[in-house]
């Protein structure tokens, strides 16, 4: 990732008990510190969420866009740092509110590229819940997370490659909010707000997703069970 230009205010740098304050506000009040001017609170916004925002642009826009992923990124945090003075604390965290902006415009390159946004199917009977996937995928035994073997390891490698290769292949609506809930901690109701859909719009992806998930996981679930 390049590095992101943005202007600094003109006032000297912050003493060391300044940036150890920063480092404990939450996101909320370090982005109304930068409105005001504070560049260094920036600094803790970017170092806090950099790495989490760049792998949701690039595992939404999946391996055929990977290319733009950095540009998507990169336009995320212009658009916040343009957007600061009209952040409010009393809408959606601030967290909520950057994802969304990744979200809608790794959405437009997706749109523009012309790979397929398929609409929701109607929801099922079945509610299954959510967090089956990643109890299997994630839920290994406390004894192999914590002495590996060889054999193991290899095989979560592989396991997680099978997993990104399974959400590049989910529909781009159903593969972001499946990562905006699971990977970002979005609820459901945070999702529906910050994407302006309805409540069980945002079941209906969650649910259809984690279904195909479930199916492109097949093999490697059947294993982890047959281990318990």
């Amino acid at each position: 990732m390049s590095a992101l230009p943005r202007a600094r205010s003109a006032t000297a740098s912050p003493a060391a008990s300044d940036a150890t304050g920063r480092d404990a506000m939450p996101d909320d009040q370090l982005m109304l510190a930068y409105a005001r001017g504070d560049a260094a609170a920036f600094d803790v916004l970017y170092a806090r969420h950099e790495g989490g925002l760049f792998r949701f642009v690039r595992r939404l826009l999946g391996a055929r866009l990977a290319s733009q992923a950095d540009e998507v990124f990169q336009d995320t945090w212009v658009r916040i740092i343009t957007a600061r003075e009209s952040f409010s604390p009393q809408g959606a965290a601030w967290r909520t509110w950057a994802f969304t902006i990744a979200h809608n415009l790794a959405m437009d390159r997706l749109r523009v590229s012309g790979r397929e946004v398929a609409l929701d199917g109607h929801a099922g009977e079945d509610d299954e819940a959510i967090p089956a996937l990643e109890r299997g995928v994630h839920g290994a035994s406390d004894d192999v997370a914590t002495h590996p073997s060889a054999e193991e390891l290899a095989f979560w490698r592989a396991a997680g490659r099978r997993l990104l290769a399974c959400l590049d292949e989910l529909p781009a609506e159903q593969r972001a909010a499946f990562l905006l809930h699971h990977e970002d901690g979005l609820t459901v109701e945070a999702l529906s707000a910050s994407l302006q859909i309805g409540f069980e719009t945002v079941r209906s992806r969650l649910r259809y997703g984690l279904q195909k998930l479930r199916g492109c996981m097949e093999r490697y679930l059947a294993v982890l069970e047959g281990a318990r």
